[in-house]
């Protein structure tokens, strides 16, 4: 039964420079990406995310074992769920807004900060897209292409690696404090709409409703103490 993710802390260099089983990241929690809605295709990848986190950023890593894999966007704001994609989605605080930080396997990103998820034509009713400035302080890592055309077929492992500045959530949330101690709420997701074989996969439950955007379904992210010295 799902309960909850607990990010570790880390110091030192990037985990991002450190491999999926290695230190530290060999010690996080993975979170599986296993509940996927009945809409999709019978292709359901085995996606995990891991999450740690220091002073001045969050650390997100995925690893996907997949077929069909495509990715044609490559520019920051692209509509990359698209793609052969992965979401995590964070909530700092349960009344105020969310992110959404969607990464194709290519490495493009589309991240938003959202305080009404009611859809609209023009996306959502209150909405703002993170500036062009923040993204590029997001630095993000992919074993793949930036450009993969045709859609691969055969079986193919990818990875994600993802660091947020705490500063970049800071100035669309207002200040976050120490995040030692704090549960703040969210999600992990995979998805590749329009693949030959489409799919969409979440770590928590999202109901019957083919929508990511829910945020009364996100689970608690809990960041842990750092341990005594």
């Amino acid at each position: 039964m799902l309960n909850y993710y607990t990010a570790q802390p880390v110091q030192g260099a990037s985990p991002l420079d450190s491999p999926w089983d290695k230190p530290p990241w060999q010690a996080a929690e993975e979170a599986r990406i296993d509940h996927f809605h009945a809409g999709g295709s019978s292709h359901r990848p085995a996606t995990s995310a891991k999450l740690l986190y220091d002073a001045e950023n969050l650390y997100l890593r995925f690893r996907v074992e997949d077929r069909y894999v495509v990715a044609k966007y490559e520019q920051f704001q692209d509509p990359v769920c698209r793609d052969s994609c992965v979401e995590f989605f964070v909530q700092p605080r349960p009344s105020d807004g969310y992110f959404n930080f969607e990464i194709n396997c290519g490495g493009t990103l589309l991240s938003y900060y959202i305080e009404d998820p009611t859809r609209t034509p023009d996306g959502f009713a209150k909405f703002t897209k993170l500036s062009r400035e923040h993204g590029r302080r997001i630095g993000i890592t992919h074993s793949l292409p930036a450009v993969v055309m045709p859609e691969r077929q055969e079986p193919t492992e990818w990875h994600i690696g993802c660091q947020i500045p705490l500063e970049v959530l800071a100035a669309y949330a207002g200040p976050l404090g120490p995040l030692a101690g704090q549960a703040w709420r969210g999600n992990f997701f995979k998805c590749a709409d329009d693949s030959s074989h489409p799919h969409w996969g979440s770590w928590a439950p999202i109901g019957e409703e083919l929508n990511f955007h829910q945020p009364q379904y996100f689970a608690p992210l809990r960041f842990a103490m750092p341990a005594c010295e």
